[in-house]
C-alpha cells in the first residue's frame, strides 16, 4: 500500500509540472488583460453606496415599485429568490442600469444561504483532482474559485476574513503529501494567495491547537500542515447584498411569494409573475422582460409553473453542522480532516466566539425547515473525538442545524450520470432563466452568468458591463479592523433597568468589535440608537448582540419577524438555541414597537419563534433514541 501511494505521489509530481505551467500562463494572461481604469458605472455605484445617509428604501416603496410595473412598461429583470445568488443577480443587474425587481417568499437568506459551512473555499479539492486526473478543466475551477474567494473577501471586508486551517498528519507520507499539495496550491493561487501554507511540528501544533490529540488509535501525530481559506458571516453577507442592491436601485421584497408565472397572449413567453404579499395578504402582478429563477433548492417548483412536464434539475443534499463552546477550538485556528475513517470530511472552526463542527453529506427531501437527525449529530461528535484529547459531550451542543445544498443536473446534458458541483444556467422556457447549483464562494460570478443570459434572452440594453467584481457592499467602504475603536471611544450603551431607569454602560471591546464586523461603517448608526434611545442592553448573557440592533434591522434591513432577527440579522439561533429562546420576548417587544404590532401578532411571533428554534437541536431539545444518548 505504501509503495502504491509513493508511485501515485510520483505521478502527481510529474503531472503537477504541466499543470504549473498552465497555471503560470493563465495567471499571466489574467494580469495582462486586466484594466487599470475604473468604469464610470462602478464609480457611480460606489458613490450611491457610500453617500451619507444612504439607506434601502422602505418596504412599502419597494412593494409599490413592483406592483407598479405593467405589460406596457415592464421591469427588465424580475428575480425569484432572495438567497446569495438571487441578491447577487439583483445587484449585478441594477448596477448595469437595468430596471430590477426581486421577490423572496420568506426572508432573505432564509434557505441554504444562511446554513452554510461559513467557509469561502478556494477550490483546493479541485486541485487534487486536476493533478491526479491530468484535468485542465478542474484546474480552471481552481482559478475560478481562487478569484472569487479573493473578491468576496475584498468586497465585504467586515464580514469576511482569512482563516488558517490545520490538517493533522499521522504518518510521514501524509506530511509530505499534504505539504507538497498545499505548496502547489500556493503557487497556483499566485497573487490571489491569502497567506502561505506551512508545516508545524507536533509541539508547535499542540501549542497552536491545545485540544488536538497526539494519537489516533495506534497512530502518533507527526505534525500538521496549515493552509488558509476564507470565512464569512453568511446571512449577514446575504442581507448586505440585498440592501446594497436596494440602495443602487433594485426593488426587493421579502415575504412575497410567486403564485404563478404570467405568459404572453400566445403562451410562448414568460412576461412576469403573480405575487402574494404574505404580510398583507394582497396579491399583485409584476411584469418583466425576463424572469430569473434563483430559488435554490426550490427552483424546480418555479420551473413547473412554466411547464409542468419539465425534467427536475435538483438533487438535494443535506449537510448538518453543530456548534460547541469556544474551548474546543482556539480563536483564529480551524481543524480540517480531509478524509476520516469512512472517507468523509470533518472540520472544527472558530466562528463568532464559538466552535462550528461538521459536516454530513446525504440525500434528503426538500423542506423549508430541515432538521438534523440525532444520528448525524452523533456522527460529527464521534468523528471529531478521534482528533481531540478531550471528550466531546452531547450536552455541550449549543445548536445543531441542517442545510440543503441544491446539487444540479443540467437538463441540456446528454447524460445525467454525474451531478454537477458547479452551477447551471438554463433557459428551458422563453423568458425564464434558471440559475442553480454552485456554492457561496462563486455567487458573484453565478449572478454575472445569469444576468448575461437574461440580457440575451430579453434583448436587454444594459448601460455597461458587469462591475460587481470590485463593488463593496454597504458598510464595506472605509472599514478596517481598527474601526471598532471609534465605537468604543465615542459611544456609550444607555441601558434601561427593570425599574425603568436609564443608566450608562461602556461600549466595551466585545460589543464594539461585534458591531463593527456585523455592520461595517454603518455600525455607528446602531451605536447611536443604543446611546440615544436607551437600547444599549445585551439581548442574551454572554453574547454581544444589542437591543439597538433589533430596531436598526427593522428600520433599515427589512427585518419583518422575530425569526428574521434571531436567525439571520444576528446569529444567536445558530450560536446558542437556548439563549435565542430566552431573548425572543424582548426582541418581539422591540419589533412590535417598530412595526406597530397588536397583541395577537406578538403572540403569533412568539409561537413561530419557538417552533423555529425547535428545529435547532441543542442538548436541551435533543431527540434521544434507543438509550444511546443521555445528554451527559
Amino acid at each position: 500500500m505504501a509503495a502504491w501511494r509513493l508511485r501515485r505521489a510520483g505521478t502527481a509530481l510529474a503531472a503537477s509540472s504541466a499543470l504549473a505551467a498552465a497555471a503560470a500562463a493563465a495567471s499571466a494572461w489574467s494580469s495582462a488583460s486586466a484594466s487599470d481604469s475604473t468604469p464610470v458605472a462602478l464609480g457611480a455605484a460606489r458613490q450611491r453606496v457610500t453617500q451619507p445617509g444612504a439607506a434601502a428604501p422602505p418596504r412599502a416603496a419597494q412593494l409599490a415599485a413592483l406592483a407598479g410595473s405593467t405589460a406596457a412598461e415592464p421591469l427588465d429583470v424580475l428575480v425569484v429568490g432572495g438567497g446569495a445568488t438571487g441578491c447577487g443577480v439583483a445587484l449585478d443587474a441594477a448596477t448595469r442600469g437595468l430596471r430590477v425587481g426581486l421577490v423572496e417568499r420568506e426572508d432573505f437568506s432564509s434557505g441554504t444561504s444562511s446554513r452554510s459551512t461559513k467557509l469561502i473555499h478556494g477550490g483546493v479539492r479541485y486541485l487534487e483532482k486536476a493533478v491526479f486526473n491530468l484535468d485542465y478543466g478542474q484546474l480552471k475551477l481552481v482559478f475560478h474559485a481562487l478569484k472569487e474567494r479573493k473578491q468576496v473577501i475584498e468586497n465585504a471586508p467586515h464580514l469576511c476574513h482569512a482563516l488558517p486551517c490545520m490538517t493533522p498528519c499521522f504518518n510521514w507520507f501524509e506530511v509530505v503529501y499534504y505539504w507538497f499539495g498545499l505548496k502547489f496550491y500556493d503557487i497556483v493561487a499566485g497573487r490571489r494567495l491569502l497567506h502561505l501554507s506551512r508545516y508545524y511540528s507536533v509541539e508547535e501544533s499542540v501549542e497552536l491547537f491545545p485540544t488536538l490529540a497526539r494519537n489516533d488509535g495506534d497512530r502518533s501525530l507527526r505534525g500538521t500542515v496549515v493552509y488558509y481559506d476564507g470565512q464569512m458571516n453568511d446571512s449577514r453577507l446575504n442581507v448586505g447584498l440585498a440592501c446594497t442592491s436596494a440602495v443602487v436601485g433594485a426593488a426587493i421584497l421579502n415575504y412575497a411569494e410567486v403564485i404563478s408565472l404570467i405568459k404572453d397572449e400566445s403562451g410562448e413567453r414568460i412576461i412576469g409573475a403573480h405575487i402574494r404579499d404574505a404580510l398583507s395578504g394582497k396579491e399583485f402582478d409584476t411584469f418583466a422582460k425576463v424572469v430569473v429563477n434563483a430559488s435554490g433548492a426550490f427552483c424546480d417548483n418555479v420551473r413547473k409553473m412554466a411547464n409542468s412536464d419539465v425534467v427536475p434539475m435538483i438533487c438535494p443534499s443535506s449537510g448538518v453542522h453543530i456548534v460547541l463552546p469556544d474551548y474546543y477550538s482556539p480563536e483564529g485556528m480551524g481543524l480540517i480532516v480531509p478524509k476520516t475513517k469512512d472517507g468523509r470530511v470533518v472540520f472544527m472552526l472558530p466562528w463568532l466566539g464559538r466552535t462550528i463542527a461538521g459536516t454530513t453529506d446525504s440525500s434528503t427531501a426538500i423542506t423549508m425547515l430541515p432538521e438534523p437527525h440525532e444520528d448525524e449529530i452523533q456522527f460529527i461528535l464521534d468523528a471529531i473525538c478521534d482528533y481531540l484529547n478531550v471528550q466531546v459531550r452531547r450536552s455541550d451542543v449549543l445548536s445543531a442545524w441542517s442545510g440543503i445544498r441544491p446539487l444540479a443536473m443540467d437538463p441540456s446534458a446528454k447524460n445525467t450520470e454525474s451531478i454537477s458541483r458547479d452551477h447551471v444556467v438554463f433557459e428551458d422556457y422563453p423568458g425564464l432563466i434558471t440559475i442553480t447549483g454552485g456554492k457561496w464562494t462563486t455567487y458573484r460570478s453565478m449572478a454575472e452568468d445569469a444576468v448575461n443570459a437574461a440580457i440575451r434572452s430579453g434583448n436587454l440594453k444594459p448601460a455597461n458591463d458587469c462591475v460587481t467584481d470590485h463593488l463593496h457592499i454597504a458598510g464595506g467602504y472605509g472599514w478596517d479592523p481598527a474601526s471598532f475603536t471609534v465605537l468604543a471611544q465615542n459611544f456609550k450603551r444607555m441601558k434601561k433597568t427593570y425599574g425603568g431607569k436609564v443608566i450608562p454602560g461602556a461600549m466595551d471591546s466585545a460589543v464594539s468589535k461585534h458591531l463593527s464586523h456585523a455592520y461595517g461603517t454603518l455600525a455607528e448608526q446602531v451605536a447611536a440608537i443604543a446611546q440615544n434611545e436607551g437600547l444599549g442592553k445585551r439581548l442574551a448573557h454572554g453574547y454581544p448582540f444589542l437591543e439597538a440592533e433589533v430596531a436598526y434591522c427593522a428600520r433599515h434591513e427589512y427585518c419583518e419577524s422575530a425569526v428574521d432577527f434571531v436567525a439571520r440579522r444576528c446569529r444567536l439561533a445558530f450560536l446558542d438555541t437556548d439563549a435565542a429562546g430566552r431573548a425572543l420576548p424582548r426582541i418581539i417587544e422591540i419589533l412590535a414597537s417598530e412595526h406597530k404590532w397588536d397583541k395577537a401578532r406578538r403572540k403569533l411571533e412568539l409561537q413561530k419563534g419557538i417552533e423555529f428554534l425547535e428545529t435547532f437541536k441543542s442538548s436541551k431539545n435533543a431527540q434521544f433514541r434507543d438509550g444511546k444518548h443521555n445528554g451527559q
